[in-house]
């Protein structure tokens, strides 16, 4: 067994472990951080593996916090279809954001998805019949067959759940000739177009998979809470993703899921804290940036990478 495996095999034994010794609040710590990793897996493909620089996850998020709610609420359906259904139609908008925003490159492309975002926190801000607007929304407990997610003990064996299957996921897109076509497009445009790569399809896909995986993430969201507010839906969380991805190893699935839980628990500790959130993620994305911007994982395979093999002259 390799050194993933292992650890693998360890959080699995810790999860199934931790319903049974610790109290509600963890449990609602421990589902959030499952939701922040799924956030990450989103991000970390479309940067990290396709190489290019979105800031609307918080928007796709929000979409699909609100589908799966409404949808819950307006004619309780098993939470996986709604769950389905928020990732779906974020998939399709991140489809067509990645359709015009490809247009641009660097800055421009970074700026038109920042767009994006600000865009859809104004919706959710004033379109008050469907979302609530600034007085936020209410929303009925996911169910399961008749069977009502009331609280963070219940939801939290479905929310581990999903964010095994979707750490799975990415972890086969990444292994696939998929995720070296995406890799070869992050790289290189014009060495990609020569080995007849469709550049364009596969950075409008990744858009469409990382909007997928944050709408996802917003369906897992309502499992275990049952009011949102997109106060919480703005730049911010996009900032605190891309900080977990950035800080964890752009372009390493472990750095994601790292980054994710180091984050979640930062931004948990820091929540009477909010005016100087910003602040400290800023702060610690532009040191990284400057000193380590391949992030923690990705140095360190860098470092291996230059030790020379036994019996070779360095």
């Amino acid at each position: 067994m390799t050194r993933d495996h292992w650890a693998l095999l360890a959080a699995a034994l810790v999860l199934s472990i931790l319903p049974f010794a610790v109290s509600g609040y963890v449990l609602y710590v421990v589902n959030l951080l499952m939701v922040f990793v799924v956030l990450a897996l989103g991000m970390h493909v479309v940067i990290g593996e396709s190489g290019q620089f979105a800031l609307a996850h918080a928007a796709f998020f929000g979409i699909g916090i609100y589908t799966a709610g409404i949808i819950n609420t307006a004619w309780h359906p098993p939470f996986v279809l709604s769950v389905l259904a928020g990732g779906a139609l974020s998939a399709v908008l991140g489809y067509l954001i990645g359709y015009l925003a490809l247009r641009m490159r660097d800055i421009y492309l970074a700026l038109a998805t920042f767009a994006f975002g600000e865009a859809m926190q104004w919706v959710f801000l004033t379109w008050e019949r469907v979302t609530g607007g600034s007085n936020g929304m209410k929303m009925d407990p996911a169910n399961l067959f008749g069977y009502r997610l009331t609280n963070d003990l219940q939801a939290y064996p479905f929310v581990v759940v999903l964010a095994g299957l979707m750490l799975w996921l990415t972890v086969a897109l990444a292994r696939s000739q998929y995720g070296s076509s995406l890799r070869a497009v992050r790289e290189s445009d014009v060495a990609a177009m020569a080995m007849g790569i469709n550049v364009k399809a596969m950075k409008q896909s990744a858009f469409a998979i990382s909007a997928a995986f944050a709408g996802i993430a917003g369906g897992m969201y309502t499992l275990f809470t049952s009011f949102i507010h997109p106060e919480s839906l703005g730049f911010q969380t996009t900032i605190l993703v891309l900080t977990m991805v950035v800080v964890g190893g752009m372009g390493s699935v472990r750095g994601a899921v790292a980054g994710a839980i180091a984050f979640g628990l930062i931004s948990e500790l820091l929540r009477q804290l909010m005016s100087v959130q910003e602040i400290i993620y800023g702060v610690i994305l532009m040191g990284f940036m400057m000193f380590m911007p391949k992030g923690l994982f990705a140095d360190r395979n860098r470092r291996v990478a230059r030790k020379p093999a036994k019996g070779v002259q360095a």
